[in-house]
């Protein structure tokens, strides 16, 4: 067989039959499913995360120091510096909706450019998220600061302003492993490097996240 790729180097969007599914659990943000899948001769067993999506935020100031959050983790029982970000948890809202509100919710911030920075799938082996996440520039602090609204690891949310160079080497050495301030990080240097010229507009089509909500892979929100 021949395993040399001779078309063209970007994501395909084709699923292969899936013949059978079974709900394992039913959890208060994601539900892990358990689905037969037909790939050639063989019937597979496929477990995966079924997950609403989620948007980051990577704000810089006129200074191009790029904000990160620090907030604990339990999974990993960890404090994480980390973008602002949040859950695509209901579809009153689109994407870019849904980051300026986090941007305010977690930051007290609002910004007056929006761009795409970067989209990414956090763990295709396992889980059916999305992830989109913005370039916010020309900021604002919110009159009333950052609103309160959050619990538990959301209560105290410490800031760090961090110069992008910096944060680069914050990445590249370890110091900072959330996906999403990794990947956007280095977006955001790489995008700088090129004038940013490729960035995307704000409301720019999304077709995974289209794709993956048309195989019934994103977490219907409660209610």
């Amino acid at each position: 067989m021949d395993e040399v790729w001779h078309g063209e180097v970007a994501d395909t969007f084709q699923s292969h039959p899936v013949t059978a599914q079974r709900l394992r659990f039913h959890g208060a943000v994601w539900d892990v499913r358990s689905d037969e899948v037909a790939i050639g001769d063989h019937v597979v067993t496929r477990d995966l995360v079924v997950h609403p999506g989620a948007v980051g935020i990577i704000a810089l100031d006129n200074q191009d120091r790029v904000l990160l959050i620090r907030q604990y983790r339990h999974p990993v029982a960890a404090f994480l510096f980390e973008p602002p970000a949040g859950l695509l948890d209901t579809h009153k809202e689109t994407a870019w909706e849904c980051a300026q509100r986090e941007l305010a919710e977690e930051a007290g911030l609002r910004a007056r450019s929006w761009h795409v920075l970067i989209d990414f799938l956090n763990s295709p082996g396992g889980t059916s998220e999305t992830l989109r996440c913005f370039l916010a520039r020309d900021l604002d602090v919110l009159p009333d600061g950052r609103e309160h609204t959050g619990e538990a690891e959301e209560l105290h949310l410490p800031q760090a302003w961090v110069p992008l160079p910096e944060a680069v080497g914050l990445v590249l050495s370890g110091a900072i492993q959330n996906p999403t301030a990794t990947n956007g990080i280095l977006a955001a240097a790489a995008h700088q490097g090129r004038d940013w010229r490729d960035l995307r507009p704000a409301d720019s089509p999304w077709p995974v996240r289209n794709w993956v909500e048309s195989l019934g892979n994103v977490r219907t929100p409660p209610g």
